[in-house]
């Protein structure tokens, strides 16, 4: 399916000498520079009624502007009728909270029961957004909310504040091991040299920082709240494992957890059977992409995160830990 929009305007004359990419950019702030470069290379752009195909032309100022634009469906995937939590809405953006072992995208093992595939059903026009408007994604078992672009707009828009670190994302975790104080890490973070499903610290990485505060401590454990800078692939699991804390029940960066003398069978047990990393995306707030107003969403920690706190801290205190 091929959506097609007529995009008009005027360059102004303050943009003398501006490469022609660059001042269609600003003449249609909605659209990023890589797709408006597409669409003069398709040789959909004219100026004053003349086609131009060169990005890096030279505009004079003044020139009128006419774009045929054109968006090829973005999704291949299939609508599936699956239930989503829906935390806000409007004719815009999207922001669900996702439940444990929900996959955002298809892939390798995961045709499809994904996100992607609820947010055609529950939005058929996303899918001539790119990526069903998709702007961040959470690992599989990693719960909370995600913000979802309805537009290409928005989705320009969003992406741009994500780039500028301007959107904030807040998360809550158990971390394995007693943290003195809370803090920061700003380590690269890339793929893993030999394990290709794993991400690592390295020094060929992109730049990656989390800051984390602790919010309770307990006697093998620490509850931590942590606020992502970036937004690298595993980055909070991957920062975590590399101060020596790594995420209860990460089945990628974590050992089996070390039974603590004096754990009574039920705080055992539930360790044991906790089977995804205990990460809740829990606020997120951005400023709109249409509107301006900023907004913040929350998300109730989820029930298996809740239960885990309250034997942890009931251990804690009939052991008498005190710091």
């Amino acid at each position: 399916m091929t959506q097609q929009l007529e995009l008009e305007g005027v360059i102004s004359d303050s943009q003398l000498g501006q490469r022609l990419d660059q001042a269609l950019a600003e003449c249609f702030p909605d659209y990023s520079r890589s797709r408006i470069k597409e669409w003069i290379l398709a040789e959909r752009v004219s100026l004053n009624g003349k086609t131009v195909a060169k990005p890096r032309e030279k505009v004079m100022g003044g020139e009128a502007v006419l774009i045929q634009a054109e968006f090829e469906e973005e999704v291949a995937a299939k609508p599936q009728d699956i239930a989503l939590d829906i935390v806000y809405e409007d004719d815009d953006i999207l922001v669900i909270n996702k439940p444990a072992d929900l996959v955002v995208h298809p892939g390798a093992g995961n045709h499809d029961g994904t996100v992607l595939n609820a947010l055609l059903h529950h939005c058929p026009s996303i899918a001539n957004v790119p990526r069903a408007g998709i702007v961040h994604r959470l690992d599989k078992d990693t719960t909370g909310l995600m913000v979802v672009a309805k537009t290409i707009p928005a989705q320009t828009h969003l992406v741009a504040q994500l780039q500028a670190r301007e959107i904030t994302r807040e998360y809550e975790a158990i971390a394995l091991g007693v943290m003195t104080a809370g803090g920061h890490v700003d380590e690269p973070i890339g793929r893993h040299p030999q394990r290709r499903t794993h991400m690592a610290v390295t020094e060929l990485g992109k730049p990656a920082v989390t800051h984390y505060r602790i919010r309770e401590k307990f006697r093998a454990h620490t509850r931590l709240r942590l606020r992502l800078e970036t937004g690298r692939t595993h980055q909070i699991r991957v920062h975590m494992a590399h101060l020596g804390h790594p995420l209860v029940g990460d089945p990628l960066y974590s050992g089996r957890p070390r039974p603590v003398k004096g754990w009574s069978e039920e705080l055992r047990e539930f360790l044991r059977r906790f089977n995804r990393q205990a990460l809740h995306a829990a606020m997120l707030r951005l400023e709109h992409p249409i509107t301006g107003e900023m907004m913040q969403w929350t998300a109730p920690i989820p029930d298996d995160m809740v239960r885990l706190t309250e034997l942890l801290r009931r251990d804690t205190e009939e052991h008498g830990f005190d710091y």
